[in-house]
C-alpha cells in the first residue's frame, strides 16, 4: 500500500498540467476563431480538461492535507506550509468551479463572444494561481525537506 503521504505528490503534477494545456488550447482556439464554449471539437476537449484540472485539484488539495498532517504528526510546522495549504485550497475550488462553469456553457451549447476574451484571461490567472502554489510546495520539499526520507552518501 502507498503511504498516504506520497499520494499528494504523485497527483500534483496534473492539475498544473492540466490548466496549462488548458490555456494553449484555449488561445489556439481564440488565435483560430474556434469557439470554446460549444460542443465542437475544440469545445468538447478542453471543457473535459478544465473539469479534469478541477478533479486533479480537489483529490492533490484533499491528500495534500493529510501529508501535512503526516508532516506535523512527526514535528513539522512551518508558516510556509500554512501558505501552500492556503493556496492550495483557493486553487482546488477555483479550478473545480471553473470546470464545472465550463460544462454549463458546454451544455448550453452556445456561441458567446462575450466570454471569448475572458475565457483564455482567467485560464492564465489559474496558471499564476497553480503556478505560486507550485513554487511553496517546490519550496517545503527541496528547501525544508517535508515527508521526504533523509538519505546519506556513502564514499
Amino acid at each position: 500500500m502507498i503511504p498516504v503521504q506520497h499520494i499528494h505528490p504523485m497527483l500534483v503534477h496534473f492539475p498544473i498540467v492540466l490548466i496549462y494545456t488548458l490555456v494553449v488550447i484555449d488561445l489556439v482556439a481564440l488565435a483560430r476563431g474556434n469557439t470554446v464554449t460549444k460542443r465542437s471539437g475544440a469545445g468538447t476537449i478542453s471543457t473535459f480538461i478544465a473539469l479534469a484540472a478541477g478533479a486533479f485539484a480537489i483529490g492533490t488539495w484533499f491528500y495534500g492535507g493529510l501529508a501535512l498532517d503526516h508532516a506535523e504528526a512527526a514535528g513539522f510546522s512551518s508558516d510556509m506550509a500554512e501558505i501552500h495549504e492556503s493556496l492550495g485550497g483557493i486553487t482546488a475550488f477555483a479550478f473545480l468551479i471553473w470546470g464545472l462553469v465550463r460544462l454549463g456553457l458546454w451544455v448550453r451549447n452556445r456561441e458567446l463572444r462575450l466570454l471569448t476574451i475572458a475565457i483564455p484571461l482567467i485560464e492564465i490567472g489559474g496558471a499564476i494561481l497553480v503556478t505560486a502554489t507550485a513554487y511553496y510546495g517546490g519550496l517545503l520539499v527541496y528547501e525544508l525537506g517535508v515527508n521526504v526520507a533523509k538519505t546519506t552518501i556513502a564514499g
